[in-house]
């Protein structure tokens, strides 16, 4: 399966417990700063990058496309992070857990891990 190269690992037991929760806390700030933002009354452009972020956030809690999710929230909160005039603590905290979460995988409760996970195929004897 040419996609399962995308990722590294689906752990389980402790380790996926871990990744669960990484995903769980990235995904609770992430629609916490996007839907907090919907409700400003400011410029579009201002509100487009929490919004993505939010979605990706949605996918990366399901365990869905966790490396693509996880890059574009890299990418997504860095820009946000450089673009916004206040501190972007926050931001840069959110590029770091997506960033991490691409390289190391989604674990093994994730629908990552159903669809792309390690098959096990039992050979016939002759």
């Amino acid at each position: 399966m040419s996609l399962q190269r995308l990722f590294s690992a689906f752990p389980n037991d402790w380790p996926g417990r871990g990744l669960f929760l990484q995903r769980v806390v990235t995904a609770m700030f992430l629609f916490c700063s996007g839907f907090g933002h919907l409700g400003e009354a400011s410029q579009f452009g201002l509100i487009f990058p929490h919004v993505i972020g939010a979605g990706a956030g949605i996918l990366l809690l399901l365990g869905l496309w966790t490396p693509i999710c996880g890059t574009l929230i890299g990418v997504v909160e860095l820009w946000v992070a450089f673009s916004s005039a206040g501190g972007g603590g926050i931001s840069i905290m959110l590029a770091t857990s997506g960033a991490t979460l691409a390289m190391i995988g989604p674990g093994a409760w994730s629908i990552d891990a159903r669809l792309f996970g390690r098959k096990h195929f039992e050979v016939p004897k002759r």
